[in-house]
């Protein structure tokens, strides 16, 4: 059973029992805007993020949303990636593709082996996602080029430019954004004191290695900015190991974003969806 904690910073602070009860809760957020999206518009538009949050959130929709609403109709986009190929335990594409998608999804084709033949036989549930209708970032493409990252992020940004509906401010707008927190208070791979916080740089932005937490690899990242222009921004923290960040965040959500940038997050159009463990220190109304 959710209960809402209140509003911090403008954003919907919901407290949920477990991680499956926040996954399940994730879902039925995402569906609904989703569906309101595709009913406005005929298409809907979301950003997937990584993390062990987001493999349960996958899990859920997988296994129990795939008749909710025509996915067929969904375009699918990573809100940040790791510089790895796809097939590298620490893809955030490549864990997307192994939880949410049926293989048609990945290659366009029935599947083979490693396409995942088990998924489009029923065996394994997936979401009946378009080949044309998934974009990832375009790693293992670019990885012999030169200054490989910056090409990546750039040819990302005029990929968002093409397809997403603009604001009157010309930033593309996703329907729904998916976010964690680090334990750190980053969101996507804006790191504290990042230059992706800068308002006026790129709308996706080559982030080097961070050498204070894992994985130490560098990445690819929306610009935070981008949040302002989502119709929903779903940031899920479950788990005791993130109660301390969290308790930081809500006391102060007005404090210096380029030390905490999840602060960036605590905003009118954000649902923040914990559960006991991660919201175990905070102050009850």
């Amino acid at each position: 059973m959710a209960e809402h904690y209140g509003s911090v910073g403008g954003a919907e602070v919901v407290v949920v029992d477990d991680a499956d009860a926040l996954a399940q809760e994730a879902a039925r957020r995402l569906v609904a805007t989703l569906a309101e999206a595709i009913r406005r518009r005929g298409e809907a538009h979301l950003a997937l993020t990584g993390g062990s949050s987001a493999v349960t959130l996958y899990r859920e929709l997988a296994a129990g949303w795939s008749d909710a609403l025509d996915w067929r109709r969904v375009h699918l986009w990573w809100g940040d990636e790791r510089f790895v190929p796809v097939d590298h335990p620490e893809s955030n594409i490549g864990m997307a593709y192994a939880t949410l998608l049926q293989a048609s999804a990945r290659g366009g084709t029935s599947g083979v082996g490693s396409q995942g033949v088990d998924v489009t036989a029923g065996d394994a549930p997936g979401l009946d996602v378009l080949a044309e209708n998934v974009h990832p970032f375009e790693i293992d493409e670019a990885m012999n080029e030169s200054d490989a990252a910056a090409l990546v992020a750039e040819q990302y940004a005029e990929e968002l430019g093409r397809f997403l509906p603009q604001t009157d401010d010309g930033l593309p707008a996703f329907d729904v954004i998916l976010l964690g927190v680090g334990d750190d208070g980053h969101i996507l791979s804006v790191f504290p004191e990042s230059e992706a916080l800068d308002q006026a740089g790129a709308l996706v932005q080559a982030i080097p290695a961070p050498g204070h937490i894992e994985p130490k690899l560098p990445r690819v990242t929306l610009n935070p900015r981008l949040l302002e222009a989502a119709g929903q921004v779903l940031v899920m923290v479950p788990g005791a190991g993130k109660a301390e960040i969290v308790k930081r965040l809500l006391a102060q959500p007005d404090g210096d974003s380029r030390q905490l940038p999840a602060r960036l997050a605590l905003r009118p159009n954000a649902a923040w969806l914990l559960d006991r463990e991660s919201a175990g220190l905070l102050d009850r109304h």
